[in-house]
């Protein structure tokens, strides 16, 4: 992989993680494109770098929130704040599940399968077109539909699958407020992505090989300021219910990776 590749790799990453249009799905579109042979470990390595980056750029978006929430669980109080955390945990479980015992299946996704990314990127489109055409409310995430949302989590893991699309789309069918389907969407991954690559690092998952490092740092910078756009960006886009168009977008994309396999 070269420099370029990297970068543009990151940008993507950075964009798609928080736009309901699957990052994982379209860096698996863009390795086959840049004719990338990565063993399944290899990639998913790196795709694991770029959700780093984009984890902590998730944290300065929603700093504020984060720390009135750490502020709330030093009370030692049932507040709000507590109940938040416990919402996050909730919806952590289906995917840590899925994460523990089935990581090898799931591993085996990853490398330039191009007929799973199309058809997953279908069903993405469908998430979102029934989500769009869903009414707003001033619900809030309870605890039965953070588990809800947690298992369209643990699904999204699939390359294809939109993470954001899918938590979203499912809140959002759920009658939750669509801003606060969008915060807790996104800050819901970020313990997740934080302990994949600790239990990556520390089980000798992920190897930083000197030759290495200069990429992986350019694609971990560029999704990380990439992510920071996408990520106001969405939101925005979300409350003004313009999911739709990622919608249709993601069934383009679905059909050309289909007919790209399939004709291949």
């Amino acid at each position: 992989m070269s420099f370029l590749e990297a970068l543009i790799l990151g940008i993507i990453q950075g964009l798609t993680e928080f736009l309901p249009v699957s990052s994982s799905g379209h860096l698996e579109i863009m390795k086959v494109i840049f004719g990338d042979d990565s063993l399944p470990k290899e990639s998913l390595t790196f795709t694991v770098i770029l959700h780093f980056a984009t984890a902590l750029s998730t944290i300065v978006i929603f700093r504020k929130e984060i720390a009135e929430i750490c502020k709330g669980l030093f009370q030692f109080k049932w507040n709000e704040e507590s109940q938040f955390s416990v919402k996050i945990i909730i919806s952590m479980i289906p995917a840590v599940i899925i994460g523990l015992f089935f990581e090898e299946q799931l591993e085996s996704f990853f490398g330039g399968k191009l007929l799973l990314v199309g058809c997953m990127l279908l069903v993405t489109a469908l998430l979102l077109l029934l989500a769009d055409r869903s009414k707003n409310t001033n619900k809030n995430v309870g605890f039965q539909s953070a588990f809800l949302i947690g298992i369209s989590q643990a699904i999204a893991m699939l390359p294809g699958i939109s993470r954001s699309g899918a938590t979203i789309s499912t809140a959002v069918l759920l009658k939750i407020d669509r801003t606060r389907a969008a915060k807790f969407s996104f800050l819901m991954v970020v313990p997740l992505i934080f302990g994949k690559v600790a239990k990556d690092v520390l089980g000798g998952e992920i190897s930083f090989e000197s030759n290495q490092i200069g990429i992986l740092s350019i694609g971990f910078f560029a999704a990380f300021f990439a992510g920071l756009f996408a990520c106001k960006l969405m939101i925005g886009l979300v409350k003004k219910s313009k999911l739709s168009y990622f919608a249709i977008y993601c069934a383009i994309i679905g059909v050309i990776a289909i007919a790209y396999t399939l004709l291949k």
